[in-house]
C-alpha cells in the first residue's frame, strides 16, 4: 500500500496548495478570464469540483461514475463544458466548498484502494496513476489561474509525478494528435529542477532523449505554455497548433523526443 499512500499524500498536498490559492483570491478575481481561452477563474474551480464528483463516484461505483456520465455527452468537450456551467451563479465560498467536499471524498475513497486496483477512468488505470492524474489536473488548472493573475509558480517534488505521467501517456497523446509513433524508438527524459535535482524518466538505453527544466516539461505535458498559440482552450486541449515557447528550454534529440514536445498531453 506504500505507493498509493505516497501518491495520495502528494495529491492531498497539491489540493491543500490549491485551496490556499483559492483562499487568497479576491471576489473580483473569480469572474476574470483565466489563462485557458474562454474560461473564467470560477470555471476552473467548477470544472475541478465537477470532475472530483465524477472521480469519487467512479471509485464508489456511483451514479456519476465516468463510464455512466461521460457517454451521455456527444463529446468530451461537452461533458467538460457542462461541468463548468454547474458553477454558474455560485458565490466564491460556495464554489470552494463544493470543490473541497468533492475532493475530500475522492481522497477518502482512494485511501481504501490497493495499488493493483483498476479505476475505470478513460481507458483504465491503476490506483496510483489515478491519484497522479488528479494531482496533475489540480496543478494544471491552478496554473491557469496563476498565469492569468500573474502569480508565481512554485516548483515542488510533486512535479515529478506529472513528468512521469506525461511520459507514460505519450503513445495516447500521439494517437490523439493523429501522429504515427516512430518504430523502434524509446524516450528518456533528463529533467532538472530549479534546485539542481535531476529527474530521469524512461529507459536508460532509450534511443531518444529530451533534456531541460522539470517545470518546462510539465507545462508542455499539460499544454500550458505561457504566451503560446498552443495554450489550452475551454476543452483543455490546445487552442491551435503552433510553436511552443518551451521549445527553447527543452532540447530534443531524436524524432520521438521532438514529437513529445509538440504533442505530449497528460490528460484525457
Amino acid at each position: 500500500m506504500i505507493p498509493v499512500r505516497e501518491a495520495l499524500a502528494d495529491l492531498a498536498d497539491e489540493q491543500r496548495e490549491f485551496a490556499a490559492l483559492l483562499g487568497a483570491l479576491q471576489d473580483a478575481d473569480w469572474p476574470r478570464p483565466s489563462a485557458a481561452d474562454g474560461w473564467t477563474v470560477a470555471d476552473q474551480v467548477a470544472h475541478l469540483a465537477d470532475t472530483e464528483e465524477v472521480a469519487a463516484d467512479t471509485l464508489a461505483d456511483g451514479p456519476r461514475a465516468f463510464t455512466r456520465t461521460v457517454p451521455r455527452y456527444a463529446t468530451a468537450e461537452d461533458f467538460t463544458a457542462a461541468g463548468c456551467r454547474r458553477g454558474d451563479g455560485l458565490a466564491p465560498g460556495d464554489l470552494t466548498a463544493w470543490w473541497d467536499h468533492a475532493a475530500a471524498r475522492t481522497r477518502r475513497l482512494l485511501a481504501e484502494r490497493a495499488p493493483e486496483d483498476r479505476v475505470a477512468w478513460g481507458f483504465g488505470m491503476n490506483t496510483e496513476t489515478f491519484a497522479a492524474a488528479r494531482l496533475m489536473e489540480h496543478w494544471a488548472h491552478g496554473l491557469d489561474i496563476r498565469d492569468a493573475l500573474g502569480l508565481p509558480v512554485d516548483e515542488t517534488p510533486r512535479l515529478r509525478r506529472i513528468a512521469v505521467l506525461g511520459h507514460a501517456t505519450l503513445h495516447y497523446a500521439l494517437a490523439m494528435g493523429r501522429v504515427r509513433r516512430p518504430q523502434v524508438r524509446t524516450l528518456r527524459l533528463e529533467l532538472t529542477g530549479r534546485d539542481g535535482t535531476g529527474h530521469m524518466v524512461g529507459p536508460a538505453d532509450a534511443t531518444d532523449v529530451l533534456r531541460g527544466p522539470l517545470l518546462a516539461w510539465c507545462r508542455v505535458a499539460t499544454r500550458r505554455v505561457r504566451g503560446s498559440p498552443a495554450a489550452p482552450s475551454a476543452s483543455g486541449a490546445p487552442a491551435a497548433e503552433g510553436e511552443l515557447t518551451a521549445e527553447g528550454e527543452l532540447t530534443a534529440e531524436g524524432e520521438l523526443a521532438e514529437l513529445a514536445v509538440l504533442h505530449a498531453r497528460a490528460y484525457l
